[in-house]
């Protein structure tokens, strides 16, 4: 009989293991050899990975600074740092130094204990951005989740709004994730279609348009919560708004007990020439949202900034994370906090940013028919197209021959490309970024044109499902 038991369990073993292999696509063998080059991990993510991003065809495989390689080794200049989540550039030694150090005595504890350095972060961010408390999470969807659970709970607490009465309030072309709650709020069709319904309790006013954002507090001022705003849209082609403008908005959230809901997680953290980018009209939120950058393009984490009379609403069990405030997380974003000190990336962002839009503007003086506007602020920066003089290329087959060219950046809105490489940059590099997009409208868009003919015209307007305007115009 033992010697029957022995037997059967080495057959359902084997069996056991084959299934697996079945199941788990024979993970013995895969594992044996990884694919490497460029091709095979592109179809690879194709096959295995949902298509939720449509990216430029080039694959990371080592970074530096502002310098990427690929598998076979060639080398590109990054101008897009993970849309701000390396702004202290790629595998920054001292960041890196933190998460090695931290990384080898404690990951994680969750938020049923302490430990011994998210009190020290905590402690940390604060100070450094004049508010009381922070809420801890990871990525900046969550922080931006978090910011509109704590209005709506200050609002029906503080503000006595009705139950399930409460308010948001935030800008047409604006971008704060894709979670339910966000696309709730948005005026991405691709974002909103399909994913119905969407959640009530939201309203939109124009970006810059602080007329219409008095008249709505005016109407309806009593039932909302906050006003939620990126300081610089980012998505939306980096659209810096009117001066005065955020002047204005404080102004008003203050007559009308409404909290001022700075989304800073692509903005914020020296991106824009400021610590934040409210900073360059020198006005203080209620709250701020931070991201990316924080964890030094190593680890996501995000925070949410506020004083105890709006952050001390939540209640233990009202929110949380497992991860958030986790001390692997809070030790990386305290080495990426003193690396923007220490490094002054606040002031290279100001001096370099003014570097790279003499040299789009000359650019745009070159090709006045091409290129419709140049903006931005610090490193935070746009090249809109003509989509007329364009057509039928697109922003997205600019940043194809960029990168023929050793140059990445990323594309909106089908005229935008947005130019927003790492704070650590060199001025060479930029002087070799700009020059690549000249060579490209001199050498490379005339042939673009040729092979597109008869390509359906980009345009770069969109009516918009929630209001039926052309968007982006």
């Amino acid at each position: 009989m033992a010697a029957t038991r022995r037997l059967i369990q080495r057959v359902s073993t084997r069996i056991s293991t084959a299934g697996a292999r079945r199941r788990y696509g024979g993970f013995a063998e895969s594992n044996s050899k990884a694919p490497s080059s460029s091709q095979r991990l592109m179809e690879l993510e194709s096959e295995f990975s949902a298509h939720n991003y449509h990216p430029v065809p080039v694959v990371f495989s080592r970074g530096n600074g502002s310098t990427i390689w690929d598998p076979e080794g060639k080398k590109y200049i990054d101008f897009l740092a993970a849309y701000s989540a390396v702004n202290q550039g790629h595998c920054h030694p001292k960041i890196i130094k933190a998460l090695k150090e931290q990384v080898e005595k404690l990951t994680l504890s969750s938020r049923a204990f302490y430990n011994d350095k998210f009190p020290v972060f905590a402690q940390r961010l604060t100070n450094m951005f004049g508010y009381e408390m922070v809420l801890p999470m990871n990525t900046g969807a969550e922080g931006v989740e978090t910011a509109l659970k704590i209005a709506r709970k200050w609002g029906h607490e503080k503000k006595h709004i009705p139950k399930d009465e409460a308010i948001i309030v935030s800008c047409c072309g604006c971008f704060h994730g894709r979670t339910l709650a966000v696309i709730s709020m948005s005026c991405d069709n691709d974002a909103t279609r399909g994913f119905g319904p969407l959640l009530p309790g939201n309203l939109k006013v124009d970006f810059g348009d602080a007329d219409s954002l008095e008249k709505l507090f005016k109407e309806k001022g009593d039932k909302i919560a906050g006003f939620l705003f990126e300081p610089i849209q980012g998505e939306a082609g980096v659209v810096i708004p009117p001066e005065g403008y955020l002047k204005a908005v404080r102004e008003l959230c203050t007559e009308h007990n409404v909290l001022m809901i700075a989304d800073e997680v692509q903005s914020g953290l020296a991106r824009s020439g400021k610590m934040l980018a409210c900073d360059w009209e020198e006005i203080r939120p209620d709250m701020v949202i931070l991201g990316k950058a924080l964890g030094g393009g190593v680890i996501p984490v995000s925070a949410v900034l506020a004083d105890k009379d709006v952050m001390l609403h939540i209640k233990p069990g009202q929110h949380g994370s497992t991860f958030g405030g986790n001390p692997l997380a809070s030790a990386v974003a305290m080495a990426s906090l003193d690396v923007i000190e220490e490094e002054k990336l606040v002031e290279r962002s100001a001096s370099l940013g003014e570097e790279l839009r003499i040299q789009l503007n000359e650019i745009k003086k070159q090709f006045p028919n091409h290129i419709k506007e140049v903006r931005g602020r610090g490193l935070f920066n746009a090249v809109e197209f003509n989509s007329e003089s364009l057509s039928p290329v697109s922003a997205y087959d600019i940043c194809l021959s960029l990168k023929e060219r050793g140059v990445l950046a990323k594309p909106t809105h089908n005229t935008i490309v947005r130019l927003t490489p790492p704070l650590s940059i060199s001025s060479d590099e930029l002087r070799e970024g700009s020059k690549a997009l000249r060579d490209v409208l001199e050498v490379d868009l005339p042939n673009l044109q040729k092979i597109n003919a008869g390509k359906t015209p980009v345009s770069h307007l969109t009516e918009c499902d929630r209001c039926g305007r052309n968007l982006y115009a």
